[in-house]
């Protein structure tokens, strides 16, 4: 049955779309608040191929689907739209422990991923428009040329609306009463009177005159405060009249405070952030270009040129042009050109024809194959990279390299966003970076046994990558089930991955381990919150809230090690990964720490290890139980 079938199939057997309140799942299954599990038919959902079982936990729903939970997950958002929006609206926990420069990153993260397929849409479009000006295809003054620069400039102009939207779903506040306060103030009337000339004052209180057309920090600030007034208001206003008077008074609150507060200093902080960028970009010349050029790949792993997006932006709309976009483009070129270097100095074919086809994909703007999987798995070729890229990016600021509107995509198909009085010293610095990357790669050379051809493949153009969420992420996801399970070579052992007791998978207090939905193992109970790689292999996947990890042996062993059960509604909170998805890692090395005392508080911290390839195997056998520490055997597999 199709992923599609399967999600249609199971929102019916939970009662529908309006029995859901809202869904997310973790790294097995999916994760269901309901108006009411008794309109659920569980007898339905069990006969469904991909459905291994159902669980209650609380009022939660749980039906577990294993490996293709995402799949399934996706599918049934893609239908019913209204199901990711209500998960949306659903606030996790704080993380108090979390830095707070790193909230304020995954904040606008959150906040500008759902907006970026409009932008770079809108941002395309205007790049193609500049090209065909300049090739003399088409006339700036015909009809045609000015319909389809309103679909462009049309998004970029009522950005704070997009941004409204979007930002209300993060705070978990009404974007229809976000839209509201956003159209308030790019009223045109409103507009008038702010730009007249004349002195504007609200009940005697001076309101600064500030456009609000294309601004992004303002509307920003806005709905975050509007969010808690929003929910002040709703606690203390009677039930009955909550309809009416909530979004009322939101409204006369905000509107006011917004024109005389947020909207100046949401002027004053993107000015002054914008300033200091840009002062740095245009003063900096050869230098910034080197500097930030060769750490952009750095930048994009960490998802700190997120908090850059809103200047970028700011830049485009207000200026014209951005100058940190093209030092993207420039990275992405820089990972091509080392795994390149990789296919000139690779002896085994496979992995030779893994570096070209990822090469070749980073030259169309889709990097991670090369970068996660050769480049950052051999090293010398990453350092390659990144010297190539600093060389390309130090000639592209020392000529004043900019970018003339946001596009979707880092690589050649994006070169329209480039098009304008710099694109030479732009493409001058891609191809800068191309070049030195390569030949860097060349001679730095490759350990080859260091990396595995075999697992190498799965990063081939084949295996699914999730798509950038902005120009140029290198951020990568990937589903263990994409990557192209190799059959098992040998026997396997596992060394107990944590320090405490080792117990039977049946005693863990769960059905989809305890019944071994997910295959054979063993279980543990920590004394220690730390958690090691029970075998020497390869990273498949470190969930994103970080209470699970899959690691693949290198003879073929495939184990998901889940920290504690239901652990995922902490949402990352008291844990931290040590390695990300592709890494290598030898048996015993650290993967994950995580606040034991503070788990344990309110979860069941049974930690289970299963083989999910069991299937693979003749059995799979705990060789040993009871008080255990890191790297003792624990689990044995044969074939």
């Amino acid at each position: 049955m199709k992923h599609q079938e399967t999600a249609q199939e199971i929102i019916k057997a939970v009662g529908g779309t309006n029995n859901i309140n809202s869904v997310y799942h973790c790294v097995t299954r999916l994760r269901f608040d309901l108006k009411n599990n008794d309109k659920v038919d569980n007898n339905s959902l069990k006969k469904l191929d991909k459905v291994m079982g159902t669980n209650i936990s609380g009022d939660q729903f749980q039906v577990i689907i294993g490996n293709d939970v995402s799949k399934v997950f996706d599918a049934m958002v893609k239908e019913h739209p209204a199901i990711q929006q209500s998960s949306e609206n659903k606030q996790a926990k704080p993380e108090k422990n979390k830095n707070v420069i790193l909230n304020i990153f995954e904040t606008i993260a959150g906040v500008f991923a759902p907006m970026l397929p409009a932008i770079t849409a809108a941002g395309m479009l205007k790049g193609l428009l500049a090209l065909f000006v300049s090739l003399e295809w088409m006339s700036a003054g015909t009809d045609t040329y000015r319909i389809l620069s309103a679909i462009g400039d049309g998004v970029f102009y009522f950005l704070p609306l997009l941004i409204a939207v979007s930002a209300a779903r993060k705070f978990g506040s009404n974007p229809f009463v976000a839209i509201a306060l956003s159209t308030a103030l790019m009223y045109p009337d409103m507009g008038a009177l702010l730009s007249s000339g004349a002195s504007v004052a609200f009940i005697g209180i001076p309101v600064t005159a500030v456009s609000y057309a294309s601004s992004v920090i303002p509307i920003l600030l806005a709905v975050w405060l509007m969010s808690y007034v929003e929910k002040w208001v709703d606690r203390v206003i009677p039930a009955a009249l909550k309809l009416l008077l909530v979004p009322l008074i939101t409204l006369l609150v905000m509107v006011p405070v917004t024109l005389i507060l947020i909207g100046p200093l949401g002027t004053f902080v993107g000015s002054g952030l914008s300033g200091g960028i840009n002062w740095l970009l245009n003063e900096g010349g050869l230098i910034a270009g080197i500097v930030l050029g060769g750490a952009m790949a750095l930048i994009i792993m960490t998802g700190m040129h997120y908090a850059l997006v809103p200047i970028i932006l700011s830049n485009i709309a207000t200026l014209g042009f951005d100058k940190f976009l093209p030092l993207t483009y420039i990275s992405n070129m820089g990972q091509a050109g080392a795994t390149l270097g990789v296919f000139f100095r690779a002896k085994d074919k496979k992995l030779k024809t893994v570096a070209l086809s990822t090469s070749f994909t980073a030259l169309m703007g889709v990097t991670e194959p090369a970068m996660y999987g050769v480049n950052m798995k051999y090293k010398k070729p990453f350092a390659a990279a990144m010297i190539g890229s600093a060389v390309g990016g130090g000639f592209a600021l020392a000529f004043g390299a900019k970018a003339y509107v946001l596009a979707g995509n880092g690589g050649l198909p994006g070169l329209p966003a480039l098009i304008g009085q710099t694109f030479w010293y732009s493409f001058g610095g891609m191809i800068l970076a191309f070049v030195v990357g390569a030949i860097m790669s060349t001679v730095f050379g490759i350990k080859e046994e260091e990396g595995d051809a075999e697992a190498l493949a799965q990063f081939s153009p084949g295996a699914s990558a999730a798509p950038a969420a902005a120009p140029s992420s290198n951020a990568v996801t990937v589903n263990v089930d994409d990557m192209g399970a190799p059959t098992p070579t040998s026997d396997a052992v596992a060394i107990a991955p944590m320090t405490g007791k080792a117990i039977a998978l049946k005693e863990v207090n769960d059905p989809t381990f305890g019944d071994e939905l997910m295959g054979k193992g063993v279980a543990f109970v920590p004394t220690v919150g730390e958690l090691v790689s029970p075998v020497t292999g390869t990273i498949m996947n470190v969930f994103k809230t970080k209470h699970a990890i899959v690691v693949r042996s290198d003879n073929g062993m495939e184990l998901l090690i889940h920290v504690g059960i239901n652990t995922v509604k902490l949402r990352g909170q008291y844990f931290e990964a040590h390695v990300a998805t592709g890494a290598r890692v030898q048996a015993g090395d650290k993967l994950l720490t995580f606040e034991l005392d503070q788990i344990a508080k309110e979860y069941d911290i049974t930690t289970a290890m299963v083989v999910t390839n069991t299937a693979d195997y003749k059995q799979v056998l705990p060789v040993k139980l009871g008080a255990i520490t890191t790297g003792e055997e624990v689990l044995k597999a044969e074939i």
